[in-house]
């Protein structure tokens, strides 16, 4: 399939904190065609350093098509042929000098000072993603979605929609997901947070007319990349007998080869990130809990939707036991939910990389 990024823009909004932004441009793109009744659309949200590219190419010859085209299109889980389905980027996703991703964050231009905004942007929590996500669908004229559907941070977007707009929402969608930042999950998001703090060329986000921060953006990358992958599947890829390299042996200066992998990993990525977009992804998520209420339970109670949970088994980043927390609770209140396990060797990137594992459940679920 071929895809285009179409472009939303927005004037006044205001966030769950109170605070205004004059203007918000996202970028969405969409699979499959709109219904009369316009009830046919099944929103899919992007995890935490992905965009709206969730399926498809841009061109034929692109090497890589969307991260979820194994379960989106004509006779997939998630059917073209009978659903509209549509995804965004978020606001301050991570990569905003991406050509291909249409966002507003820290290094947008604040139209009240013609500067970047740096850290005078709002703190936006994952409530504001599904406010600018709800205004793109009601702007088309959607007013409830046959499906919400999300991994990882998308899944805590999927589970707010379900929240927020219960009347709105029908089904459900947890992939690789959790209900609520706990103390454990924010102490590792803060690990995230920290090599761009402690970059000395970060200047306290006041870095857009100087040399950016690309080391610790760099090293932030790195520690995102290995907390989504299993140990066995890194084991497996670099082989155990590295520690006998001959040249980290004889000189403290030398690196491993495995280490300088992703370190050029890293640096590539960080060619069309930012440092302030990335803490205020990183605040969103640590600010998490479903509902943005008082307790897990309150939001949960507000639920209507029917609810579906996929965890991968060997997720080390949000562990399987977060899935089954959430999915008890609204069996204990009542609700419909479901759960089975994703089977894999990748990790927390088993929810992308072995959704397909999962996708009679799915298919079902979403049917």
């Amino acid at each position: 399939m071929l895809v285009e990024k179409k472009h939303y823009k927005m004037q006044g909004f205001t966030t769950f904190n109170g605070q205004l932004i004059p203007e918000v441009n996202i970028g969405w793109e969409s699979w499959g065609k709109l219904n009369a009744k316009r009830d046919n659309a099944i929103l899919v949200t992007h995890y935490f350093s992905g965009s709206s590219h969730a399926a498809g190419r841009y061109q034929e010859d692109d090497l890589l098509a969307g991260y979820w085209d194994s379960i989106i299109g004509p006779g997939k889980p998630l059917d073209t042929d009978k659903y509209f389905i549509i995804s965004s980027d978020t606001l301050v996703n991570q990569e905003p000098f991406n050509p291909q991703v249409i966002t507003t964050g820290p290094a947008t231009i604040n139209p009240d000072t013609d500067r970047p905004w740096g850290l005078d942007f709002p703190v936006v929590t994952i409530r504001d993603f599904v406010e600018v996500q709800r205004s793109l669908l009601l702007s088309l004229g959607i007013e409830e979605l046959h499906a919400v559907i999300g991994p990882s941070m998308g899944s805590l977007q999927a589970l707010e929609w379900a929240i927020a707009y219960p009347e709105a929402v029908k089904r459900m969608v947890s992939v690789i997901g959790m209900g609520e930042a706990d103390a454990w999950s924010c102490l590792g998001l803060q690990q995230w947070a920290e090599p761009i703090l402690n970059d000395p060329l970060w200047r306290e986000g006041n870095y857009y007319n100087s040399e950016a921060p690309t080391a610790g953006v760099q090293q932030t990358l790195m520690q995102i990349s290995l907390a989504a992958m299993s140990p066995s599947i890194i084991n497996r890829t670099f082989n155990k007998h590295y520690p006998l390299e001959a040249a980290p042996l004889k000189d403290i200066r030398q690196g491993f080869r495995m280490v300088d992998y992703f370190k050029a990993q890293s640096l590539a990525q960080a060619k069309y990130a930012d440092a302030n977009h990335l803490l205020y992804l990183i605040r969103a998520n640590q600010l998490f809990i479903a509902g943005q209420g008082k307790t897990l339970n309150e939001g949960l109670q507000k639920i209507k939707a029917e609810c579906l949970f996929l965890p991968a088994t060997n997720d080390l980043l949000l562990r399987p036991a977060m899935s089954q927390l959430i999915h008890q609770e609204l069996l204990s209140l009542g609700k419909t939910s479901r759960y089975a396990e994703i089977e894999g060797d990748w990790g927390h990137l088993d929810g992308l990389n072995s959704i397909t594992s999962q996708a009679e459940t799915l298919k079902q679920f979403i049917n």
